[in-house]
């Protein structure tokens, strides 16, 4: 059982009190602080848990810390866990800068500590569906749009929302980027809320984004497009379908009613539409889990520090690109 305490009780932090609380059989939630006194109180009489008096507090009376506060304040708070030699789980985007994520690399190697980051999304049951799956796409395709939030205004939409789509592609390519282009436009805040990029990989692999948190709908859909395979995901409706192409003599077509034959430049193939069983889980539990599932085998965290500094590092480059373009904010 870890003992574990968290930073933050926005909105977001709520939720992960919430979540650690259903998490009886890992953690012991021992508390929490919030700098806004007014917060700490209510929060403390709604979840029955003591609000520490300090950052420092807390993290000496812990095992693990998970920090749920904004962006800007990530780097100053993972340090001072970092340093008194406690893991960390760190909401996303890692930090605000890339020399800060890869300063906390380099502690947390020195300190001999676990980090994960929260890219829940790698989590969430669509994308579950596809573990067991060969995945080697060539073309990927997503998007991400919300409504006007003051919440997270604080970033960039790349940091705010399309940073989770960055995540999963690059945990899903086997290449580096090699080429990204990108543009932007600030509509209701001082930087873009809607962007869009385009990603090279060395492998010849594409990858076309858009986030936007402007929109009248809310939409987080991916879709992957592989020699053997188009692959959609819905990350807000939860949901998989797997659709493959067959020889109608192959060994390993499905025997299956839902069957249909394709006419194609290289004769009749078969049409097999999958829609993989979604198993209902409740991804930030799911993720708080795991990491402390990694803390004590000493496994490398499903979403490591390293993972998160990927996804910023190529986040800052497409910042960078919208920057540099025609539509610099």
């Amino acid at each position: 059982m870890l003992k574990i305490g968290v930073l933050g009780t926005g909105h977001l932090g709520k939720i992960h009190l919430k979540c650690i609380q259903l998490a009886v059989e890992t953690y012991e939630l021992v508390g929490f602080y919030d700098p806004n006194p007014h917060m700490a109180q209510s929060v403390a009489e709604q979840f029955q848990l003591k609000a520490f008096d300090s950052v420092e507090a807390l993290i000496q009376a812990v095992d693990v810390v998970d920090i749920v506060t904004p962006t800007t304040t990530h780097y100053e708070l993972a340090l001072k866990v970092i340093q008194a030699g406690k893991h960390v789980f760190i909401e996303k985007p890692l930090t605000h800068t890339i020399a800060e994520a890869e300063e906390l690399i380099r502690l947390s190697k020195e300190k001999g500590v676990q980090v994960q980051v929260g890219h829940v999304e790698r989590f969430n049951p669509a994308f579950l569906a596809l573990e067991d799956m060969p995945l080697k796409p060539m073309f990927i395709e997503a998007h991400r749009l919300a409504a006007f939030n003051p919440r997270g205004t604080d970033v960039s939409v790349v940091l705010d929302l399309m940073i989770h789509d960055l995540d999963i592609v690059l945990s899903m390519v086997d290449a580096v980027p090699t080429k990204v282009s990108a543009n932007g436009v600030a509509v209701v805040s001082e930087t873009p809320d809607i962007a869009n990029a385009r990603i090279e990989f060395a492998n010849g692999c594409v990858a076309n984004l858009t986030a936007s948190r402007i929109s009248m709908k809310q939409m987080r859909k991916v879709r992957f497009f592989q020699r053997d395979a188009y692959i959609s995901l819905d990350f807000l409706d939860k949901n998989a379908q797997i659709v493959r192409l067959y020889d109608q003599d192959a060994p390993n077509l499905p025997q299956e009613a839902n069957l249909l034959e394709w006419h194609t430049p290289q004769g009749v193939k078969m049409l097999h539409i999958d829609m993989p069983p979604i198993e209902s889980v409740n991804s930030i539990k799911m993720e708080l889990e795991s990491f402390a599932e990694s803390i004590v085998h000493q496994t490398t965290p499903k979403v490591s520090i390293e993972d998160g500094y990927q996804a910023l590092k190529l986040a800052y480059e497409i910042i960078a690109e919208i920057d540099r373009g025609p539509w610099k904010v």
